[in-house]
């Protein structure tokens, strides 16, 4: 059989199974913008907080790029590092209140970075079974040995940490990007403080919070530009001597072009703005919108799960017919029998955007 042969076999099978992909060309207005020559709102974004439009942000990344050109032309340990690179990362670490931070160009190349350099033979890596695939590769690249633990629970994970010798870390995503629920991370970092583990948090989608202050044990943190910030790019916080180990092995850092100076200021800009009261405000709507659709939720990301992959796609084309874009989400990026509808909000949903929403879900008999 031809490799040609071969793939449109592979295709076939993917049809039939409802689990085909596909680009779709959406020209965002924001939350709002036209999908197949259809006006639509966008419920399916990671722009939590609506930076991505904010006329600050904007300009800060023409002025870079007409600054410092298009793209930052090499690795950032040849010339790939502007000023403007040092200054998001001071700026990161500020925020977070650690000794030093690291922009990668996205969060999957930070999350391989902090998982192939810090894991090894001689350790063991415990990872929740719902983290991310960036977490999930990272721990294949590790050569560590690997535990997972059962989702959010702190007893399984506390009898692998007490069955487990030598040198140990723990992974975990801060907020769940296909659930939207929170993992116990007080109880998590307790664990650690005890067996002397490292634990890696993944803070991706922690728009509302967990705040990870005063945790009390050795803690490495990992985000995005891409979604609360609205650029792009990822990061790395944490002391000085994990921080620079990175820099001298992690290969994803190494090896790529660094960060465009139109996406570095883009987030700098964006990262100011979060941490003023313009951002607190920003994060008290979208606190009110989250209420509006699901009351006490602990995040902007709203599953309504449906089961088989048909019942997913038919709902996000029903949606879609009312002028709501909520794609569907299947395995294998949700368990087998979990299909779903991810619903996003932003802090730039208005409250008839909301409404509208409401309305269609309940309409559909699709309430979460």
């Amino acid at each position: 059989m031809s490799w040609t042969a071969w793939a449109e076999a592979e295709l076939d099978a993917i049809r039939r199974a409802d689990r085909w992909r596909a680009t779709v060309a959406f020209d965002s207005r924001g939350v709002e913008g036209t999908l197949r020559g259809r006006d639509v709102i966008v419920f399916s974004s990671n722009d939590y907080l609506g930076l991505s439009q904010h006329p600050a942000v904007k300009r800060a990344a023409a002025e870079a790029a007409e600054r410092f050109g298009a793209g930052a032309t090499a690795s950032r340990l040849v010339v790939g590092t502007r000023s403007v690179h040092e200054e998001l990362e001071r700026a990161i670490a500020a925020w977070q209140r650690t000794e030093r931070a690291l922009v990668f160009p996205n969060g999957f190349a930070a999350n391989l970075s902090v998982l192939s350099v810090l894991g090894g033979p001689d350790v063991t890596v415990l990872s929740d079974e719902l983290n991310h695939a960036s977490i999930i590769d990272g721990c294949r690249l590790s050569k560590a040995t690997r535990k997972i633990y059962r989702h959010g629970d702190a007893g399984h994970l506390e009898s692998q940490l007490t069955a487990t010798p030598g040198r140990k870390l723990v992974v975990t995503d801060s907020v769940f990007s296909m659930d939207g629920d929170v993992a116990p991370l007080e109880a998590i970092a307790a664990l650690c403080a005890r067996h002397d583990a490292l634990l890696v948090v993944d803070e991706a989608h922690a728009a509302l919070g967990p705040d990870l202050a005063d945790l009390p044990c050795e803690l490495l943190r990992v985000g995005t530009l891409s979604k609360m910030l609205g650029a792009l790019g990822g990061w790395v916080a944490g002391s000085r001597s994990l921080i620079e180990l990175l820099i001298n092995r992690a290969r994803p850092f190494i090896y790529t072009t660094g960060l465009s100076p139109a996406d570095t200021a883009a987030a700098l800009a964006a990262l100011q703005i979060c941490c003023s009261e313009e951002g607190a405000q920003l994060r008290a709507q979208l606190r009110r919108n989250v209420d509006m659709i699901a009351p006490s939720h602990p995040s902007p990301i709203i599953p309504v799960i449906l089961g088989e992959d048909r019942a997913a796609l038919e709902a996000a084309e029903s949606l879609l017919q009312h002028g709501l874009y909520v794609p569907a989400i299947r395995p294998p990026t949700v368990p087998q029998g979990t299909a779903r509808l991810r619903i996003a909000l932003s802090a730039a949903h208005t409250e008839p955007m909301l409404q509208r929403l409401r309305e269609a879900l309940q309409s559909l008999g699709m309430q979460r």
